[in-house]
């Protein structure tokens, strides 16, 4: 018998953490011209922090924000940085800059082609490029995006594609564009995409976004400000349900022998390894305590067996 209590850490004293952006889930953007943003950023529980020089920021303050991130992060931060697209005025610079640095990786907007992102990733070696695509042309052409080389994973520019198509924003007129980011992504052998952002302050409407995310096989999500973070991480990781299922789904094997008793016990095991993979890396972990025959417990655990 199990008594278990699931926790999320780090917990409030322990912010500003970062994961392999491989499995990140919230994405939060600052805007490059406002320097007194990024530190305030870095304590937030954004999982990945990316320098905005590009949407946030107005023509006149484009160098601005470009020597503040160049700023920071030759300062110690391996922070993102959200580039202008490939054919801007500030695309080539922008790049030059942050090739100098110990960034942590690319946001390239507007990307429509994967001409876009291997012509920047030939400008930024070994450099992860996240291809930001916002237009109908770009979700036209986001399965060769996805397969281009210096592609590191796909992110849905909700905003612009929505001014570009003048689509609405409720979910369903959406479900096409968000199925392609998920299909290109799993045909290209990507993490899964990161979705675009929610606009607005109110925590269900986060919540629900969120959630929506999740049903179309999205793993990331880009934040506004760091409040929506922590929200969004809870989102996107699993739930106290999902472990304690794929806990049971295990336990319930092993008693029976741990073979393969029929057609839906390899997609089961498959889904259940992957909750305790994401539990482990997105530090939730189980309290439990073992009870002996006589009721008394034994030491907890942090490990998941299975």
């Amino acid at each position: 018998m199990y008594d278990q209590e699931f926790v999320t850490n780090p917990d409030s004293d322990d912010v500003g953490s970062r994961i392999d952006p491989v499995l990140a889930r919230s994405w939060l953007l600052v805007n490059g011209a406002q320097y007194e943003r990024f530190e305030p950023a870095s304590r937030s529980r954004a999982d990945i922090v990316v320098l905005d020089i590009e949407d946030a920021v107005a023509p006149k303050d484009k160098v601005t924000a470009r020597d503040n991130a160049v700023r920071w992060i030759n300062e110690g931060n391996a922070d993102w940085v959200r580039v202008n697209g490939f054919g801007t005025p500030w695309w080539a610079d922008d790049l030059a800059a942050l090739s100098k640095t110990k960034i942590g990786g690319i946001m390239l907007a507007m990307v429509e082609s994967m001409d876009h992102v291997t012509e920047t990733a030939s400008r930024v070696p070994g450099v992860p490029i996240v291809a930001l695509v916002e237009t109908a042309r770009g979700l036209e052409r986001i399965g060769e995006i996805a397969s281009a080389k210096g592609t590191f994973r796909l992110a849905f520019g909700i905003g612009d594609f929505r001014r570009d198509t003048g689509f609405g924003e409720n979910p369903q007129t959406l479900a096409y564009a968000r199925s392609r980011f998920t299909i290109a992504a799993k045909a290209a052998h990507l993490p899964s995409a990161i979705d675009g952002p929610t606009v607005g302050s109110s925590a269900l409407k986060l919540s629900e976004a969120t959630a929506v995310s999740v049903e179309f096989g999205m793993t990331g999500k880009i934040c506004l400000t760091p409040e929506q973070c922590a929200p969004v991480n809870e989102g996107l990781s699993p739930s106290q349900d999902d472990i304690s299922w794929a806990r049971e789904f295990f336990a319930e094997f092993d008693r029976d022998g741990g073979e393969i008793r029929n057609g839906s016990d390899l997609p089961r095991i498959a889904r259940a390894t992957k909750i305790l993979d994401l539990a482990r890396a997105y530090g939730i972990t189980s309290s439990s305590y073992s009870t002996d025959e006589s009721g008394h417990s034994a030491a907890p655990s942090d490990t998941y067996h299975y």
